[in-house]
């Protein structure tokens, strides 16, 4: 008993006729009689009784029919999932620093789609065919596909006086402590923020990440990405009003890049 001989019993047990199940198989209708009998005499029954229209099923057709289906329908996934394997494309994707497990996971939802045959491999740092990342991190010869936008939020210790209001002014800002980066692009635009308080931070980090770790431990206030802020439990998080300041989380990637089919087929995935 093999899979072209249960495709025939199906084809017949549905159609309950052999010249439409024929047709149905682009067989000849003596090929396929010949199939159903070499089934028949492989189980040891018959499975149909001719008649002058069509045929009729046996009660061991009736018993036979969904375990057919099952028995095919698991050969077809088996060689489905084979053939998937030898044609599936490895694509690494760099994971930036200061990206939130949030953002990751987003991505990852998006490009998750049973059509989509690549394997992903996750790398830390600037690596990989292209990278997860804030646009600030591209480089000069790159293009930037943004995914999403993120505002920037003031992260307060749950013990910090300034925990306790709702809404913070910029005059409430002047004295606190601050943990900067100045390091990274955005210290720039903090400074109109930080005020006369840039010139004595509590501390300086090289990374919004450790800024927060920081400010969980009371040392200070700090500026930091929204979705960073949200992974930290011991602190309070609070708008910037009257700043806006936000940032983009996508894809960099060099333009030769595009030479390689799996970024492609990466690409027009997150562009549709």
């Amino acid at each position: 008993m093999d899979c072209r001989q249960l495709n025939a019993f199906i084809a017949v047990f549905e159609e309950r006729n052999i010249t439409a199940a024929a047709r149905r198989l682009f067989l000849t209708q003596p090929a396929l009689s010949s199939t159903i009998k070499m089934l028949e005499e492989s189980l040891g029954t018959a499975l149909f009784k001719r008649l002058p229209r069509g045929v009729e099923v046996t009660e061991d057709a009736r018993i036979l029919y969904p375990h057919a289906q099952r028995m095919v329908a698991e050969m077809e996934a088996l060689t489905h999932s084979f053939k998937r394997e030898r044609h599936r494309q490895s694509l690494q994707v760099g994971i930036e620093h200061d990206i939130a497990n949030s953002q990751i996971s987003h991505f990852l939802q998006q490009i998750h789609d049973p059509e989509f045959n690549l394997l992903i491999s996750l790398e830390s740092g600037c690596k990989g065919d292209l990278r997860l990342g804030c646009e600030e991190l591209r480089c000069e010869d790159e293009l930037f596909l943004p995914l999403n936008i993120e505002p920037f939020v003031l992260a307060i210790p749950a013990d910090h006086s300034l925990a306790q209001r709702e809404t913070i002014t910029a005059a409430d800002l002047h004295s606190v402590c601050w943990v900067m980066c100045p390091e990274l692009s955005w210290h720039q635009r903090f400074l109109p923020i930080y005020g006369a308080s840039a010139h004595s931070p509590a501390a300086n980090t090289g990374s919004f990440s450790l800024a927060l770790n920081l400010v969980s431990q009371g040392l200070g206030v700090a500026i930091v990405p929204e979705s960073l802020a949200l992974e930290h439990t011991q602190i309070v998080i609070r708008s910037l009003l009257d700043h806006g300041l936000s940032r983009r989380i996508g894809i960099c990637y060099a333009v030769q890049s595009l030479s390689s089919p799996a970024v492609e087929q990466l690409l027009q995935h997150l562009i549709e």
